[in-house]
């Protein structure tokens, strides 16, 4: 039987939690919950603790990832394990954002906190700098 990833289903999201998915993957780039919100006024009012409520939710299903130098959501382009480390590459220019998984720093990360007795609940890489565009 095939083995399927039950944790990263949709089914069992609420009709909100929902709709926050469906607008951070709509989105071109990370979205702070604000605009999260602004973008969710059009159908059925929703107060700012349930917005964050319902992010939070995401990011517990791996379905989305918060960014903390932007302070900012994107939606999970490729589900991963939860082993999985996220990577994102941000450019300060133009705002864009780049998912990545890079198996290396992940091993390097996960020896790092076996030789330290650190049990990493998520890890999340941000690299700042100038995408391929804005660098020319």
């Amino acid at each position: 039987m095939a083995h399927t990833h039950h944790h990263h289903s949709l089914d069992d999201l609420s009709e909100t939690q929902k709709r926050v998915h469906r607008i951070l993957c709509s989105a071109q780039n990370p979205l702070s919950a604000y605009e999260v919100l602004d973008k969710m006024r059009g159908k059925g009012a929703v107060t700012p603790p349930t917005v964050y409520r319902s992010l939070d939710k995401l990011i517990e299903k791996g379905l989305a990832h918060r960014l903390e130098s932007l302070n900012a959501y994107v939606a999970c382009k490729h589900p991963h394990d939860h082993q999985d480390m996220a990577a994102f590459a941000i450019c300060e220019s133009c705002g864009l954002v780049k998912e990545f998984t890079d198996p290396h720093i992940s091993e390097r990360l996960s020896h790092w906190s076996d030789d330290h007795a650190f049990s990493a609940k998520k890890v999340t890489v941000e690299i700042r700098g100038l995408c391929e565009i804005c660098a020319k």
